[in-house]
């Protein structure tokens, strides 16, 4: 289980254009890194335009982000296209990342269990720490929330 002040698990991983994106890549710089559980899905897509719209507050505080699901490549750059996402998808479909950070969980919908990922965000700091972590993510509201952390 991470906790805050846990050095955040490296890792690589391709965005939605095949490239790999390592987490070292942001050494010396603040990420929110966000796990959500599924592309083009009503909740997910309202987290992605949420970040979307603040993302010039962002980077105002020189915060990158960067959103993780085990959706595909293909499946991430639909998503990034259709809805102008300015920051990264990355894709996990070997679910290796989300072990890592422990967001793979059992769920249950309509009293069947089935494993996905538990909407968790993480803010990761310039050392590459962990400052904060938000599991069990509600979407509304979640960005003010990510905003008062960064600026607190």
């Amino acid at each position: 289980m991470l906790k805050i002040g846990n050095k955040a698990p490296s890792f690589s991983l391709q965005d939605g254009n095949g490239k790999n994106v390592s987490l070292k890549d942001f050494a010396g710089k603040k990420v929110v890194l966000y796990f959500y559980p599924k592309d083009m899905t009503s909740g997910c897509t309202q987290e992605a335009c949420d970040l979307r719209d603040s993302f010039p507050d962002f980077k105002k505080l020189k915060v990158n982000i960067l959103g993780v699901s085990i959706d595909s490549v293909a499946s991430h750059k639909k998503f990034a296209d259709k809805y102008d996402l300015p920051f990264i998808l990355l894709s996990d479909e070997k679910k290796e990342v989300v072990e890592k950070y422990d967001v793979w969980k059992e769920k249950s919908m309509y009293g069947r269990k089935y494993m996905g990922i538990e909407r968790t965000t993480f803010i990761i700091d310039e050392e590459g720490r962990i400052r904060n972590i938000f599991p069990k993510v509600k979407v509304a509201g979640h960005v003010e929330e990510l905003m008062q952390c960064l600026k607190g």
